[in-house]
């Protein structure tokens, strides 16, 4: 089965481009939004920086704000894990699920 990619225009940092995707457009859209602020953000901290050279660093941020999330979604899961075995502890034998299930 052929999924239909979709093309889309994008200005980002200044220069338009058209990728082409198989997710929504405005998806695509939506992320290049998000891409084209943190473009923003690494030139408003510096003097000029080139281009390639602020996508770099704006693709550092993006890398760390993901590194964070990943991590802040593990403590969470492992905290939830932790409330679970917790509350299966309270409930009579017979109503507990088995470790695995």
């Amino acid at each position: 089965m052929t999924v239909k990619k979709h093309s889309v225009r994008l200005m980002l940092g200044g220069e338009e481009y058209t990728v082409r995707s198989e997710l929504p457009p405005e998806y695509t859209r939506e992320v290049a939004a998000y891409l084209d602020q943190a473009l923003k953000k690494v030139r408003a901290q510096g003097g000029l920086v080139e281009t390639h050279k602020a996508a770099i660093l704006a693709a550092l941020d993006i890398t760390n704000e993901l590194f964070q999330s990943r991590r802040a979604e593990r403590e969470v899961a492992a905290r939830l894990a932790a409330l679970a075995d917790d509350v299966s502890r309270m409930l009579p034998p017979g109503k507990r699920k088995a470790a695995g299930e």
